[in-house]
């Protein structure tokens, strides 16, 4: 096995009670290496090299130091040429990392880096591949990585190449386009929390790729860990075969080793396809504003070098490849790359939207007859109003949507007017996690104060002239006279819940308005039910009831079905008479008297009064279906009427109803910008 160490060969350490004094004497070279570089010699020290029986079962292991003979910036330049160095494709192994939320993805990613010595240790920090704070603060991964890591197996070199995906459902695109960049993917999952509903999904779509699955089973550290019944658990509900499952703990360090070994094994390496028309896959792209569009790519066939003329399949776009390199993880330039190996490539490309995730990359000279299969392109589901509070604001919000649109083709806006809220922006996103994401990196970032409408989705209108429009503004939507029909966008839902919390949750479902399609015991305490529900009565706040109404057990899932035709009609909301149409919503028949009800009440305690009487109506079309008055706030004209004729009294009072009737016609009511966050906060919980 010394054979086929390189000059950065790793020296690692068993924490085993024999071998402690091997570390103390590690650290006290170290020390004593200030005083005298040049005569050290590697062959002296007393640290044997783990023999192969010695790793058959889980050990822990910690990197201790990397010698090369050099030091400072040369040693990171020989680090890196190390993992530049070419193996071949027999030897290359490409794989992706699927899990739930929380169940260690992230921490398992950074102790592969650190095992195979990719990062150094004085570099290493917890999440290391989740670049963004609000990715740390959260827990979860937003933006994807990769990362080419060089490991020695039975005296070999291997090229182990990670692709770190996002786990939850709003990039699941993202995620099945990583999952086609790869040959094999590590199934982990939590041994105290078992298999939940993400876990699922990002499973179909591994299968649906025909990826070699290796489950993990994390945190086996846990008292609470029960690695026999969740394995079990995956065998009955996922259907593999967990005879070689690996027990790991990614925090203190256990199994990491058999993982690798198993990556190397049990993964099947790419096809040996160099001499084929050049085709990659692109699985991620970001804005750089200095070297414009930075594309993440795997090389399906053939080869691509620097200074090469690529065509983009898609987007129909062609460019000269400034720089091309690997991620490990941090970009290092190569000359070239072979099919089945992944890197990124630097083009001076000006907009995300030319390099699409999904989007095939090929010669120009030598096109490819048919691009990769999978390509679609990205369609927001969610829509909401963002305004500045503000107004000043305006141009600012332009400009911050205009660069993180830069990075996220995935979203689209418009301008928008409103008579409350003046000039803001109509965004679309994927879902709701992402418009979350926007709002606060927007805030974060950009240091703007939005003011965001209650979210709402893509409905289509059937009109009476056949014509098909899609409308995600209440205030666009056709006459009633002009539509003959509305469609709205539904979903299939699937919810992991102990079996103690089932009652709850199908009452939550019918409650918003879902379709009951089939319940299983996937064992004997966890059950899995399965709902059609609308997407519109899901963007409120049906996750964190789900949450709350299983006491945080629960999980779901959720992908798109397709439109289904609804009685849904538009509430309107009238203050003295006027249409506020920044308060209309669509609404289905059945819940029609209950919101409108609610957002009546809601704006009398917030209206200010004023000196004549004000009618709140919530209406469909002319019929008022809720109504709420604001009594005037009236002068005492008969105080000064201490004696006479009743007529006196009446004259008076008669002259001050002509004059408040008067005010009426004329008179306005400016709605407080404070009113209407509270009813779009008001809004968003109702609907």
């Amino acid at each position: 096995m010394a054979a086929g160490l390189s000059s950065g060969a790793l020296l690692l350490s068993i924490n085993n009670t024999q071998q402690q004094h091997h570390c103390c004497q590690t650290f006290s070279f170290r020390r004593r290496r200030r005083r005298s570089r040049s005569s050290l010699d590697l062959s002296r020290l007393p640290l044997p090299l783990p023999t192969r029986a010695s790793l058959s079962r889980p050990t822990r292991f910690r990197v201790l130091c990397q010698y090369t003979g050099l030091s400072g910036p040369d040693l990171a330049v020989q680090v890196g040429q190390d993992r530049l160095l070419k193996v071949p494709v027999s030897n290359i192994r490409n794989f992706s990392i699927i899990a739930h939320i929380d169940h260690g993805k992230s921490t398992l990613a950074d102790k592969l880096l650190q095992m195979t010595g990719t990062v150094q240790k004085r570099e290493m920090k917890e999440q290391f591949l989740d670049n963004m704070d609000l990715e740390r603060e959260r827990g979860i991964t937003i933006k994807l990585q990769a990362a080419r890591m060089r490991y020695i197996f039975k005296s070999e070199p291997y090229c182990l190449n990670l692709i770190d995906t996002p786990g939850h459902v709003d990039f699941s695109y993202e995620v099945s386009r990583s999952l086609a960049a790869c040959e094999g993917a590590l199934l982990v999952v939590d041994a105290s929390q078992g298999v939940e509903a993400q876990t699922l999904a990002n499973v179909y779509l591994a299968l649906e790729n025909n990826l070699e699955i290796i489950p993990v089973l994390n945190k086996i550290d846990l008292p609470g860990a029960e690695p026999d019944r969740v394995v079990r658990e995956i065998e009955e509900v996922v259907g593999l075969d967990c005879s070689s499952a690996i027990f790991c703990s990614a925090k203190e360090g256990i199994g990491i080793t058999e993982i690798l070994n198993a990556i190397v094994e049990r993964i099947p390496p790419p096809k040996d396809t160099a001499e084929r028309p050049l085709r990659a896959l692109i699985f991620d792209s970001y804005y750089d504003p200095y070297r414009g569009v930075i594309v993440y790519f795997r090389v399906i066939d053939g080869t691509v070098k620097k200074g090469d003329r690529i065509y983009f399949m898609a987007s129909k776009k062609d460019y000269f490849a400034d720089e091309i390199g690997v991620l490990s993880p941090n970009q290092m330039q190569v000359g070239k790359l072979f099919a089945g190996e992944v890197g990124y490539l630097s083009a001076s490309i000006r907009s995300v939207a030319d390099a699409r995730v999904g989007d095939t990359i090929t010669h120009y000279s030598r096109k490819a007859e048919k691009s990769l299969p999978g390509y679609e392109e990205a369609t927001p589901m969610v829509f909401c109003g963002m305004f500045p509070v503000d107004a000043d604001q305006f141009p600012e919000l332009r400009d911050a949507l205009e660069k993180l649109q830069l990075n996220d083709a995935a979203l689209k806006f418009e301008p928008e007017t409103s008579s409350a809220m003046g000039f803001g922006f109509r965004c679309g996103f994927l879902g709701l996690l992402h418009m979350e994401i926007v709002q606060e990196r927007l805030e974060r970032e950009y240091n703007l104060n939005l003011i965001t409408t209650a979210p709402s989705v893509v409905y289509r209108v059937n009109c009476v002239n056949g014509d098909t429009v899609e409308c995600s503004n209440p205030c666009l939507l056709p006459e009633p006279g002009k539509r003959r029909s509305i469609e709205e966008p539904f979903v299939k839902i699937e919810m992991l819940t102990p079996k103690d919390y089932i009652g709850p949750l199908m009452e939550l479902a019918q409650d918003r308005r879902g379709e009951f399609k089939e319940m299983k015991y996937i064992t004997e305490n966890r059950a899995s039910i399965t709902y059609s529900l609308p997407l519109a009565e899901m963007v409120g706040d049906f996750f964190d009831q789900l949450k709350s109404r299983s006491k945080g057990y629960a999980s779901m899932e959720y992908t798109f079905l397709g439109y289904k035709e609804s009685e849904l009609l538009k509430l309107d909301i009238q203050i003295n008479g006027d249409h506020v149409e920044p308060l209309a919503t669509i609404v289905h028949k059945d819940k029609a008297y209950a919101v409108g009800r609610a957002l009546t009440q809601k704006l009398k305690e917030l209206i200010p009064r004023q000196m004549f009487k004000i009618p709140i109506q919530a209406c469909i079309g002319a019929k008022v279906i809720a109504s709420e008055s604001l009594s005037a706030i009236r002068k005492d004209v008969l105080s000064k009427c201490y004696g006479g004729d009743i007529t006196r009294k009446k004259k008076l009072l008669k002259k001050q109803a002509e004059g408040k009737k008067r005010m009426k016609a004329i008179g306005k009511v400016d709605v407080p910008q404070e009113a209407f966050m509270a009813v779009l906060k008001l809004e968003k919980e109702v609907l």
